[in-house]
């Protein structure tokens, strides 16, 4: 009898080290075979592990006075905060594995939905951080946005929120899918962060409409417009107030 054949959750699980001896060698035989697959789940492994990495000592930290009156630790504020757990993190970055809310997001995936995907990843891991949020602060906001101009190769620009009630932190580069991220932070009087992920090379895809998807508990409202793709994500905020800002950068970035 031949065995069963290897699908995506599969190689998720192997990602995440969640299979059995004998299927484990089943999709490593079926890696072997496909190198294209084999690199894309070995970059999984790297991420989660970067992310385990990143998030032990976040975990350990007291939490900030201005979350309350309590040095409960960051885990407890965390689970409180409704922010995703670091199994769920490294689960979600291992195998990409989006879980969509009222969304019409085809089986197989488009650039937009791959985008989505990455800001809310993206978001989780840098919203928590206290000491290190951002690469580049709010005070260098022209060098920030010349620099990430230059590394994405188009002009970009850090949308003015405090209308709807956030103010810039600021910036960081990340690494794309086939070129460089910009990863701008916005945080309110309450602390609550939103974070704007703009990608290029999506020239394929001209669709301009708002898009909504949810990756775990972050809320993501992404579109592309020419050869920008835009992802607004959040983990805190509603669905309606997340739009609200995702509209108002729109109308910033497409007057």
């Amino acid at each position: 009898m031949s065995e069963a054949p290897v699908t995506e959750s599969d190689l998720q699980a192997y990602a995440d080290g969640r299979l059995d001896p004998q299927r484990r060698q089943a999709v490593e035989a079926w890696l072997a075979a496909r190198p294209e697959e084999a690199e894309r789940i070995a970059d999984y492994r790297k991420l989660a592990e970067t992310l385990r990495g990143a998030y032990d000592p976040v975990y350990a930290e007291a939490l900030p006075r201005r979350f309350g009156r309590t040095r409960a630790p960051w885990r407890r504020f965390a689970s409180a905060a409704g922010w995703m757990t670091l199994g769920i993190l490294i689960g979600a970055l291992a195998g990409w594995e989006l879980r969509e809310t009222r969304s019409t997001l085809a089986p197989s995936a488009d650039v937009g939905t791959l985008m989505a995907r990455r800001a809310a990843v993206a978001h989780a891991t840098y919203s928590p951080e206290v000491r290190h949020p951002v690469e580049v602060g709010a005070d260098q906001e022209a060098h920030l946005v010349a620099w990430l101009s230059k590394r994405l190769g188009s002009p970009v620009r850090a949308p003015k929120l405090e209308d709807v009630g956030y103010s810039l932190v600021g910036g960081r580069l990340l690494p794309g899918d086939n070129g460089p991220v910009a990863h701008f932070m916005y945080q309110c009087s309450r602390g609550t962060r939103v974070t704007l992920y703009v990608r290029t090379d999506v020239a394929g895809n001209r669709e301009t409409a708002f898009r909504y998807a949810e990756e775990g508990k972050v809320r993501v409202f992404y579109w592309v417009d020419r050869k920008l793709g835009y992802a607004l994500s959040s983990g805190d905020i509603s669905k309606d107030d997340l739009f609200k800002v995702a509209n108002a950068v729109y109308q910033q970035l497409n007057p």
